[in-house]
């Protein structure tokens, strides 16, 4: 046997002594990576849906002797549902295991990223860290001028008067904008029933300043009660549970290989123009725009 597995099986140690992972009694804290847009069908450049994330977040609460689970959030938001769905099943894992979750922001976690980071019992920023915007965006393009301009008669049937419902293709309706205006105060309405229910009276700030969609850095964000203080995932873990305290890294699913090929590409690097010069041939139209959309949503945080 070796003396190490010996000494270990006896008791003994020495100093600087690294035992055998089945032998380390150490608290152990599963570390989740949540990274992009959120997003039914993650883009080129991965993201976060219930699909994707929800696995992994399964293997992170069955990891044995759990003392925690961080959650290292980077993320400028993207669809409501799939926010609140993976929300839904942090609270739910969190609750039959019993165990703490912390929220560990990084760059942003705005909009469905704030949504997630509520899961958490608690929340730790950076001081540069972007947090909240608490709103909802619905933003789309009319194209009705280019149809005439190109002499393109379009044909459109339905079976209901309000299925062609914002058709890009036709004028802006009065009714059309009154029906979106009321579905997004809708959705804003969860939102905020969701964050004032998880953060409760640690909020210090009226709704009517938190809930406009504005974003504050990470200092402003703790004076506000959207974040509970300062700091990064191993110092809080070490502040939690010791010196001792292990992260333990909880993988998800690998990336696409292209990505895996190149590295160097991400949303806000050059995808869509190496594939307008046709050096990425099998990158698809929808997957560019998913890209730019990605791009777009963190150029709104100014990163």
């Amino acid at each position: 046997m070796p003396d190490g597995l010996m000494l270990a099986r006896r008791g003994a140690s020495w100093p600087g002594m690294q035992l055998p992972a089945l032998f380390d009694r150490n608290p152990r804290i599963a570390h989740v990576r949540l990274q992009g847009a959120i997003a039914a069908r993650p883009g080129f450049g991965g993201g976060i849906s219930l699909a994707t994330t929800g696995p992994v977040l399964d293997r992170a609460f069955a990891l044995k002797r759990l003392a925690a689970v961080f959650l290292s959030i980077n993320s400028p938001g993207g669809s409501p549902v799939q926010s609140s769905l993976v929300a839904a099943r942090i609270r739910r894992l969190a609750e039959e295991k019993k165990v703490p979750v912390i929220a560990c922001v990084e760059d942003a976690a705005a909009s469905g990223g704030y949504w997630i980071a509520c899961a958490a019992d608690e929340i730790v920023a950076d001081p540069a860290s972007i947090l909240g915007s608490i709103g909802v965006i619905a933003a789309g393009f009319g194209f009705q001028e280019a149809l005439a301009r190109y002499g393109v008669e379009r044909r459109v049937r339905t079976a209901g008067t309000e299925k062609s419902f914002l058709d890009p293709f036709r004028p802006e309706s009065p009714e059309d904008r009154a029906r979106l205006e009321t579905l997004l105060e809708d959705l804003h309405g969860e939102f905020r029933a969701w964050v004032a229910a998880r953060r409760g009276d640690r909020l210090k700030a009226p709704p009517e300043q938190l809930f406009t969609g504005r974003f504050w850095p990470g200092r402003k964000a703790v004076e506000l009660g959207l974040a509970d203080r300062l700091g990064d995932a191993a110092g809080e873990a070490k502040r939690r549970f010791g010196e001792k305290a292990r992260l333990v890294p909880i993988g998800g699913p690998r990336p696409p290989l292209l990505r895996r090929l190149l590295p160097g590409l991400s949303a806000g690097g050059p995808v869509p123009a190496l594939a307008a010069e046709g050096l990425l041939p099998g990158l698809s139209v929808e997957a560019m725009i998913a890209a730019l959309e990605e791009r777009a949503a963190w150029a709104r945080l100014g990163l």
